[in-house]
């Protein structure tokens, strides 16, 4: 579900503090230009059932689309089967970084601490 980006981070906040009863929250983060299909791969000559279909029998694959003047980025978040997502554009990416970092820094607390295993010197002989 795409959420505004304050609506996010609430939401994130809310699923951080679900995930410390059970389970884990998975966050992905990328750069996102906008399109909502895939742009197709060039297309091959195909076999099917033992004949081979040649590219003027095909047809036309969709033309590229042009890049984007700005890039926004696209960040996701699941936490069992709920999902939420957000859209922020380049203008913004410092403030919302700020906000989702502290939101970070304070759900952080539960992690469990590393144990240290001690190196066993060597013996002279």
């Amino acid at each position: 579900m795409l959420l505004e980006n304050d609506l996010f981070l609430s939401r994130l906040t809310l699923m951080f503090d679900k995930s410390r009863t059970k389970g884990h929250v998975d966050l992905c983060m990328k750069r996102y230009d906008g399109r909502t299909k895939p742009t197709p791969k060039p297309r091959k000559n195909v076999k099917q059932k033992g004949k081979k279909i040649y590219l003027s029998k095909l047809p036309p694959a969709a033309e590229p689309q042009p890049t984007p003047s700005e890039y926004m980025c696209l960040i996701r978040a699941v936490f069992g089967n709920e999902k939420i997502s957000t859209v922020v554009p380049a203008r913004d990416v410092n403030k919302f970084q700020v906000a989702y970092c502290n939101l970070i820094k304070s759900n952080m607390d539960g992690l469990k601490r590393q144990k240290k295993t001690k190196a066993k010197k060597a013996t002279k002989e």
